[in-house]
């Protein structure tokens, strides 16, 4: 494996879930493992333009790993992981249906290892204003010869 890339074994369990009398099937993630041995294996692949988003996820109190299952309403099939609330985010806005996950220990000491070889992501600052910038200026008057 290289530095950004690490194989997890995931498998889903379907539970059926009453709701004003209708039976829902919901699925969610009943291990998630470092490794390819599941019956589902994906590859969680770190980017450099996430790594304030893994910064936050690991400074939370629980973090998650996120797995992108298909789209909304059909029986889920992974595709994709990530430990990005922001990418995961956008799968949502996409329809897709996201399932999380505790991330397991190895996962977040890797990460925090990924972190302090590449860096913190730089702060996003706001470029100052020159002075006088988005204002009003006034115009030196000619005085008008009587």
């Amino acid at each position: 494996m290289t530095d950004n890339l690490r194989a997890l074994s995931i498998t889903l369990v379907a539970e059926p879930k009453q709701v004003k009398g209708f039976t829902l099937t919901q699925w969610r993630i009943a291990s998630l493992a470092p490794g390819d041995q599941g019956e589902c294996v994906l590859a969680l692949q770190l980017s450099m333009t996430e790594r304030a988003a893994y910064r936050f996820n690991l400074t939370s109190a629980s973090p998650r790993l996120f797995v992108r299952a298909g789209f909304s309403g059909q029986t889920p099939k992974p595709d994709a992981i990530t430990a990005s609330q922001d990418v995961a985010a956008g799968w949502l806005d996409g329809e897709q249906q996201v399932l999380e996950a505790p991330m397991p220990m190895a996962i977040q000491v890797w990460i925090e290892n990924y972190l302090a070889r590449h860096g913190e992501a730089p702060l996003e600052m706001r470029k100052k204003k020159r002075k006088g910038a988005g204002r009003a200026k006034e115009m030196p008057t000619k005085e008008q010869p009587q």
